[in-house]
């Protein structure tokens, strides 16, 4: 094709059609590539072998079910079979079983992280003095998004999901604005699957940068026909995140979809009046963050039945909207939120991190407004078991998972930890929920199981190649930081913007 410049540029008409040639080439360009590198990486750093026995009896453990009906033990077992939990109780004889000596142990729920931008995974505390949203996008979406190739999204997924694995986090809804292509959400969707964690994945459109428009939404069809119509695949389901946009949210109901927004309530509170007399508000939508919402907005998410996630340090640390995570405006109007990392380029990617972030953010409120303020609605003290409620039961409420996860209970899947509490940081455990949401680090974690496979045992997430992982990462990290032009600085008190 033979261009005229001269002609084009005779009139602003022509220039802008000059301009628009270019930037199609360019696009063009973009996406040559990235069908080119399709299939460039590798899905061989995580190896599980297959389970040696359908039959697994957990001996002598203290037992936080985190369900009224079993309450909780001092001492002991529960009966797994396949992926299912059968029996839970005392002296449980199960022949044939492989039998794990859990005394000294406290056995709990898998934690839900309701909220985590899993492709971000590299890219942790790159940013940890980070004051504002601006502050967090500048380096994310403004800089490093725009240059992620599938291999890049597929070993941020990996990685992220591996650390949850580690630190006992068993689901994750990965919110996943960044599926640039189809093939960014292939690998997206595959690193989950290759974790074997469970997982709601909400593929979403990038917030700057080239991306495939013209196949967006229908890329969420193309998802759901390729990975979730198998009936192998029992971990990871599908959803659309996306802001408040009823087309776009219409067409994730066509598919059975749930929505999950970024919501900021002070700023898009005016919106919720007009959604919900059009009926378009409902249990199939879930809200991250929920800042500075007023009451009244409240009052419509529980009526039409919104599920909610809270972000004790993301909000904090961002200072989003008050910078108050609103885990006690959901309370008092009859809703129960998961709390979510939300991410991991300022701070570390653990839930008991989050449950004494939430302890201690509530408590202080509480008690400044109570001396200083006289405020009605003052804040209340979560208790231990509240917070670890609100990361397993509450999670899997928000999840969609309920039925399925969040508690130990006869029926459900076996998603499930183990604690050392004879551990040095551990003994003595004078209280098991003060134990777990006061003291408990990762590596007090010694067994992970999801479904009924083991994923982690005496403290090593298994199947791992580390010599692998560690390679593709740091080959992801040198791609990006090369193409946005960002010099490393480990020592750096700020990460000014690059573009």
């Amino acid at each position: 094709m033979l261009l005229d410049y001269s002609l084009l540029l005779n009139n602003k008409n022509s220039l802008i059609s000059f301009f628009s040639i270019i930037t199609s080439i360019k696009f063009s360009l973009f996406f040559f590539e990235v069908e080119m590198n399709m299939t460039d990486y590798n899905r061989n750093i995580v190896q599980l072998t297959a389970s040696s026995t359908s039959k697994t009896l957990i001996r002598g453990a203290t037992i936080l079910s985190m369900d009224s009906m079993i309450g909780n033990m001092v001492r002991g077992d529960i009966l797994i079979e396949n992926s299912m939990i059968t029996a839970i109780g005392e002296n449980i004889e199960a022949t044939g079983a492989t039998v794990i000596d859990a005394s000294n142990m406290i056995v709990m729920p898998g934690m839900v992280d309701t909220h985590r931008h899993s492709w971000e995974g590299q890219l942790r505390r790159i940013n940890p003095n980070a004051e504002t949203l601006e502050d967090y996008c500048n380096a994310t979406h403004y800089s490093f998004a725009k240059y992620y190739r599938p291999k890049d999204i597929y070993i941020g997924n990996l990685l992220t999901a591996l650390g949850c694995i580690d630190a006992g986090i068993t689901t994750v809804i990965d919110n996943s604005h960044n599926s640039r292509t189809a093939a960014h959400s292939d690998a997206a969707v595959e690193a989950l699957l290759d974790a074997s964690i469970r997982a709601v994945h909400a593929s979403g459109a990038p917030v700057s940068g080239d991306w495939d428009k013209d196949n967006w939404p229908r890329n969420l069809e193309r998802l759901q026909n390729k990975y979730f119509q198998n009936k192998e695949n029992n971990l990871v389901s599908l959803a659309a995140m996306a802001q408040l946009e009823p087309q776009l949210w219409a067409e994730a109901r066509r598919l059975g979809l749930p929505i999950i927004t970024e919501f900021f309530g002070g700023e898009m509170a005016a919106e919720l009046e007009g959604l919900h007399q059009q009926g378009l508000l409902g249990p199939d939508n879930i809200f991250n963050h929920c800042t500075s919402l007023p009451d009244a907005g409240w009052e419509i998410l529980r009526e039409s039945g919104v599920r909610v996630n809270v972000c004790p340090r993301s909000d904090a640390h961002y200072g989003i909207e008050d910078g108050m995570f609103a885990m006690q405006s959901a309370l008092r109007h009859g809703i129960r939120p998961g709390l979510s990392v939300d991410n991991e380029t300022s701070y570390s990617g653990d839930m008991f991190m989050e449950m004494r972030v939430a302890f201690y953010l509530q408590r202080v409120m509480g008690m400044h407004q109570n001396k200083c303020c006289g405020l009605a609605h003052s804040p209340v003290t979560l208790h231990a078991q509240n917070l670890l409620k609100a990361a397993t039961t509450d999670g899997a409420t928000c999840a969609g998972l309920q039925e399925k996860i969040g508690s130990l209970s006869i029926g459900k899947q076996a998603d499930l930890i183990l604690i050392r509490t004879d551990d040095i940081n551990l003994y003595p455990s004078g209280n098991a929920f003060g134990t777990v949401v006061h003291a408990t680090e990762r590596s007090n974690i010694d067994t992970v199981m999801i479904a009924g496979r083991i994923v982690k045992r005496d403290g090593k997430v298994l199947g791992v190649n580390s010599e692998r992982l560690r390679a593709a990462i740091d080959e992801s990290r040198q791609h990006l930081f090369a193409a946005a032009g960002y010099t490393p600085d480990i020592f750096a008190e700020t990460f000014l913007p690059l573009e």
